[in-house]
This record gives C-alpha cells, structure tokens and sequence, in this order.
C-alpha cells in the first residue's frame, strides 16, 4: 500500500495542481491537505521513523516561512506556496529538496519566459483562434503551479520516500 501511496498520490497531486493554476489561475486547498495527510501515511509504511517524519515535516514548515514572505511581498501567490509547502513535506530536509527548489527556480523562469513572449503575441494568437485561457495572454501573474508541478516530476526519482519504495 505505501509504494502505492507513493508512486500514485504525489504525482497526482502535482499533476491536479499544475492543470488547475494553467486552466484557472487557482491551486485547490484539498490538494496541499492530500499530498500531507498521505504523506502522514505513506511515510511510516515506508519505514521512516518519528525522527525522520519530523525532519520531514520541518523541511514544509522551512518552505512555508519563506514562502510566506513572499507572499505576503506579492511575489509568489498562495496556492503556490501552500502546494510548494505540502510537496517539501514528500522530499525532507536533503539534498533532494534543495534540488526541488532549484528546478522550481529553473522551469519559474522557464516558464514566466514564455508566458511574457506569448503577451507580446497575444494578438497573433486570438487571430488564430485557438483557445488560450484569457489569464495566459493577459494581466501580469505567472500559473507558477506548472513550474511546481514540472519540478516535482523531475525531482521525486531522487526523494527519500521514492528511494525507500524502490528499495
């Protein structure tokens, strides 16, 4: 059940929240209280003592202080940050969550990149007629959920918890 719990969930959640900011500018709260309250499950299943549920625990609430500031700066919205916080929870104080952050950095920009070149063509692309949501073409925030989601992905292979379910 625990490598279930962790080959399916974890994906799933970041895949739901990557869709849901591209589509609606909006990270639902279930999906943050899924990805902890199954991490609550999966990672004493997995065999992770107390010690190291704590650590993990520290490494979401570290995420979620500095995340907080930037949200509170209007930097980073609050899906985001709640999501970023939940998904460190799955990787742990380590050097796979310092790798998260990074490609979260790396596909942010990736990301806010093409978004400011799809502006700067937004009247070719409603020539076309192709069905873009408005927020993409318009206004100034970033669906930085996809760049979350992006990160996970290419980050879990080197987490703990995957580590341990292969293992």
């Amino acid at each position: 059940m625990a490598q279930a719990i962790i080959f399916v969930v974890f994906p799933l959640c970041l895949a739901i929240a990557a869709c849901s900011d591209l589509l609606t500018m909006t990270i639902p709260n279930r999906v943050s209280a899924i990805l902890v309250v199954s991490f609550l499950i999966a990672a004493p299943l997995a065999g992770l003592g107390l010690p190291a549920i704590a650590m993990h625990l520290g490494a979401g609430l570290l995420v979620f202080s500095v995340g907080f500031a930037l949200f509170a700066l209007n930097v980073m919205g609050g899906g985001d940050v709640k999501v970023l916080s939940a998904s460190a929870v799955w990787f742990g104080l380590n050097a796979s969550l310092l790798e998260y952050i990074v490609l979260v950095s790396f596909f942010g920009g990736l990301l806010t990149i093409a978004i400011v070149m799809l502006r700067g063509k937004s009247d070719q692309i409603y020539a076309t007629g192709l069905r873009v949501p408005a927020h993409v073409l318009s206004g100034s925030k970033v669906p930085y959920g996809v760049a979350i989601g992006a990160a996970a992905f290419a980050a879990y292979p080197s987490s703990p918890l995957m580590l341990a379910a292969f293992g």
